[in-house]
Order: C-alpha cells, then structure tokens, then sequence
C-alpha cells in the first residue's frame, strides 16, 4: 500500500498546490523521471517539481516527441512506467507523434499536459485548443491514449491521477494523458479529496487467466498435431513469458516463430526457432507458418508486414489451418484471421495453463516435421549466410547489421528508427535475448529510436545502447544528441545513410517505373544526391563524430578514428 501521506499537506496546516500534489504522487509511485519541453501552460507543475528535485529528476528536451519516445522505450526496459510533460496548444501537439506509436506499440506511459486557464476558455486565449469546444485538447489526444482525463478543480487530481495510474498498466499497456488547466496547478487540493483515495493499493491487478475449458481444448489439439507451430509477438515480451514458452515449446517439441515485433522473446539460436515472419521473415518462419495444420499464436495481432499483408499462402494459410488465438486483448482475436479457437488472458498465465494440461505422448510424425523444417533452415542458411562476411563497397547490408551483432554484447540493447535499414535489421539481426531489440511497430514514427535510445540507457545504465536510424529520422531529431551530451547519457547512433527517404523511392521506383521518383531522395540544386555531414552535427553539440566513408581501410564499419580523437565535448559514447 503506497504511502500518501505527503500528497495531503504542506505540515504547517495548508493544502498542497496541484503541481506539488502531482509531483508527489509520482515520487510516491516511484517514476524516477519527468521528460518534456516547458512553456508557460506547464509552469505550476515546474514549480511543483522545484522542491523534490532529489526524489525526481526533469529532462528537458528540445523536441516533445523526444520526451515521449524516450518514455516509450524506458518503458520497454524497465515495464514501468514514466511521465512526460508540455505545455499548451503545439507543446502537446508536438507529443501527439510519440504518443500515437507509444499506444500502438503497448508501452505505458503518463502524458501531462498543460491547458489554459478555466477561467479564459471560451475568450480565445493564446495557444487554446479548440474553436469550437473549450480546452479541446482531450479530443486531439483521444484516438492515441486509453483514456484523457481532464480535472477542472484540484480536488478532481487524486481520483484522476489514482485512476491513470491503473489504466495505464493493467490490462493491455498503454499512454494515459492527464490534462491539466494553468490554474489547477496552482491552487490548492482540498485535503478530503486527497484522503478519500490515500488508502488504495498500488494498482498491480492479477492477470487474467483463460477459459479451463479452451485450455483443455487448446492443449488436445496441440498434443494431436503433426506439424504445429508456436507464434508469439510483442504480447509474450509484456507478459514476461519467456521461460513458460521456452518450457512448452521444448515439452511438446514444436518449432517457435517470432512476430518481427517479438523479436528476442525466443533465442534464435535454439533449435527449434524459426525466426521471424512476414515479409522480412525467414524462408523456414514463413514455410514452417503455411504449412502448420496447427497454430498456437501468443500475443500477436497479425497485422500486415507480420503476414505478408494477409495473402493466403504467403505466411499463413488460415482458415485451412487451426489457430489457437491467444491475447489479453479481446479485440484483437479474430480480428485478421478466423480462429478455431479464442483464448482471452495474459500469456503468461495460459502458458502456465498449457503446461500443466499438456500429455506425454507426442505423434510419431512431429519428427518428420522437424526434418522438413531442417531442410528449409539448411536452404536459407545457403543464401543468407556469405553476404554477412562480404567485403563489398558499399557495404553490404547484411555485413553492417553482422558487423553490429558482433560488437555489441548478449545483454547490449540496439533500437531500429523506420526506414529501409529496419527490413534488413528485422530479416538478419540475431536478439539474443528478450528487451535488447526496440522497434516502433504499428504506428512506426520516425525517431522512435534517435530519441527513445535515451530513455532506454537511462532505464539500463550498465548496458551499452546503440541507435541505428536512417539519415531521414535522424535529420528530425537529431536535437536528441544535445540532450544526450547535455544530461551526460552516453549512447551510439549508426545513421544508416541512403540520401533520402528510400524505402518510399523504391516503391515509387518499383510501382510506377525507375525514372518517376519524386520528393523521396535528398539532392541539391544541380540535383546530385547530397548529404549532411552528420558526424559534424554530433561534434557541434558536444557529441563525438565519426565518418565510416572517411575511415582508415576500405570497408570499415566504424572507422573515422582520427576524427573521434579531434572531436570537442564530452569523452563519451555520444556518437553518430
């Protein structure tokens, strides 16, 4: 039972402010950090935060959409939650990008935002939300939280934020918003209101398990199956459900496929992964999946780039074969596919359910099921395997992404931004384990990783961090690097750079012809292809900055030494 004694008093018989109540909550409910941009709608919590500056620390960024993709991957990490903060009108609008992924992707976070004062809505006061409804800033936020709460007097603070604190973590993971007008941080939270919620538990409620009755069934049809397969996604990582998995893959000996958004959750070196699906997935994940006659699927919502953008015998040939639809959320079962049978509950626990109702006897015909799955491995290795040692120049994708997995170690977290390099880290980059590859997914906004790689070193500080971010996130964002040498976190960025926005030119170039390409490459006014100098940018805010292209021998990946020794600022891994 968390303690709230502080959020109901100063001690000298005077209520707290809002900005301080809010500041306490957070302290009481452990978020280490606040991330944000401040302004003049966010200035009472500011002042809230003034005085316990030693219980939570304040990153101030120079972007919003850094604060909250630093929040989503700290969340990723750690599975707790932090809050970010903005100010009125664009502050917030800013955040919205951010937010959208943060939600798609399930990763819980605490969005405050400030508004106008109550008593100026309706007047059209400066950087007011809304022409026609007052304070509309809930509405902006609504499509991209689980739920906006707008407390419009202080005493509506500790219900509001006691409820978000729940929401955000329970159930399927997701941002909560609270948006909070100017004056509801500065004046005073009435201390009944404050008692009335100081006496609940901290929101930690148990996970839901699945119907005895489709376990059962769930697990005869696993046990009778000849060529099962078990698909698991993001959902299993959220859960913590990696030994469970392990334990009944290896139990019933059936082959395990990754989503690409469930990557690590399954070491790929085990004999019995297949890798990832979809159409960046591996020859045997995606054969393996087409021709299962059973399929278990944890935690996955089977969106398009996961099933080969549903084309029946492309990754999966549903309804022929049997899936066993297994997700928290009972939205997303049935969704994209017919299921032959729904399991609603966490994957943790109907893992735990599967175990204890699996049988011994195992059909004869799930060797030969292996074999086949074997032959498929054994053709994939042969095609994907001598592009990894290549010494091409350019360098080759796939040696970039080899060249990466070999020097960052087993525990070592890479975050992949969006662009072209994302399909060759999702087809050939080894995670080794669960929470050490970020991506943003379903929404997939740029700078997910050129900023939210800060947040991860700050939730894993004894971990190295590396970014790998094309030349068209890290031209969005790259204020993320100041913030970086300005709070001391030290973390790599590889800018993967292709001289535009090239996974959208090659369709251009592919759909309607090699010579109609238009606003998708960087070039310049002679049109040449043309590049920034990122590695000058990293020096100029205090960042080391190396150039592969400049490097020393031909072919080297990290290259530019000479230029790391002649950089200003800071002697650490700040480094493009």
């Amino acid at each position: 039972m968390p303690d709230h004694s502080k959020t109901q008093s100063t001690g000298d018989g005077s209520a707290l402010k809002g900005g301080a109540y809010i500041a306490d909550f957070l302290i009481q409910q452990k978020v280490p950090y606040l991330f944000g941009v401040c302004g003049h709608g966010i200035l009472g919590l500011l002042d809230g935060l003034y005085d316990r500056q030693d219980e939570i620390k304040t990153i101030s960024v120079h972007h919003e959409a850094i604060a909250g993709f630093m929040a989503d991957a700290y969340f990723r990490i750690m599975q707790k939650p932090v809050a970010t903060f903005t100010s009125c009108g664009p502050g917030s609008v800013n955040l919205l990008l951010a937010i959208a992924a943060a939600f798609s992707d399930s990763s819980a976070m605490l969005n405050i935002t400030g508004n106008v004062p109550t008593g100026q809505w309706n007047r059209g006061p400066f950087q007011e939300t809304g022409k026609y409804f007052q304070g509309d800033f809930t509405n902006v936020i609504r499509s991209y939280v689980k739920r906006s709460f707008q407390p419009t007097r202080p005493e509506m603070l500790p219900l509001a934020l006691r409820q978000a604190f729940a929401l955000m973590t329970n159930g399927r993971p997701g941002p909560v918003n609270i948006d909070v007008p100017l004056n509801v941080f500065a004046e005073s939270v009435d201390d009944a209101a404050a008692q009335r919620d100081s006496h609940w538990p901290a929101a930690e409620w148990s996970r839901p398990a699945g119907d005895p009755a489709a376990i059962e069934k769930a697990a005869r049809l696993l046990q009778q199956a000849h060529r099962p397969v078990i698909v698991v996604g993001h959902g299993v990582e959220l859960s913590n459900a990696e030994p469970e998995l392990l334990a009944l893959a290896e139990a019933l000996r059936i082959p395990v496929a990754t989503t690409p958004f469930g990557k690590g959750v399954f070491d790929p070196r085990h004999g019995l992964s297949l890798g990832p699906t979809g159409r960046n997935g591996s020859y045997m994940g995606n054969a393996a999946c087409r021709n299962a006659d059973v399929i278990l699927a944890l935690g996955t919502r089977f969106d398009d780039r996961a099933t080969s953008a549903w084309l029946p015998g492309f990754t999966y040939n549903i309804p022929r074969t049997k899936l066993i639809h297994v997700d928290i959320d009972a939205a997303e079962i049935g969704r994209n596919f017919q299921p032959e049978l729904g399991i609603i509950g966490d994957a943790k626990t109907v893992l735990q359910q599967l175990l204890a109702a699996r049988r011994s006897a195992i059909p004869a015909e799930r060797s030969a099921w292996l074999e086949r799955i074997a032959g498929w491995r054994k053709r994939w290795d042969e095609a994907t395997v001598p592009p990894r040692t290549s010494d091409a120049i350019p360098i080759r994708p796939e040696r970039a992404v080899a060249d990466l997995r070999r020097v960052v170690p087993m525990d070592g977290i890479v975050l992949a931004d969006v662009g072209i390099h994302h399909n060759w880290l999702v087809a050939e980059f080894e995670a080794w384990k669960t929470r050490t590859f970020l991506q943003t997914w379903g929404f997939a906004s740029m700078g997910f990783a050129v900023g939210g790689c800060l947040g991860a070193k700050l939730a894993a500080p004894h971990r190295p961090v590396v970014a790998v971010v094309g030349d068209g996130a890290f031209m969005m964002n790259s204020s993320a690097v100041l913030t970086a040498v300005e709070y001391d976190i030290p973390v790599v960025w590889l800018v993967w750079n292709n001289f535009g926005y090239c996974a959208i030119r090659d369709q251009q170039r592919g759909y309607f012809g090699v010579n109609r390409e238009l606003a998708t490459s960087f070039n310049d006014v002679n049109g040449n292809l043309f590049s920034a100098d990122y590695a000058m940018m990293a020096r100029s805010m205090g960042a080391q900055g190396g150039d592969h292209r400049k490097a020393s021998r031909p072919g080297s990946a990290t290259g530019g030494s000479d230029r790391l020794r002649q950089a200003n600022g800071p002697r650490r891994s700040h480094r493009p």
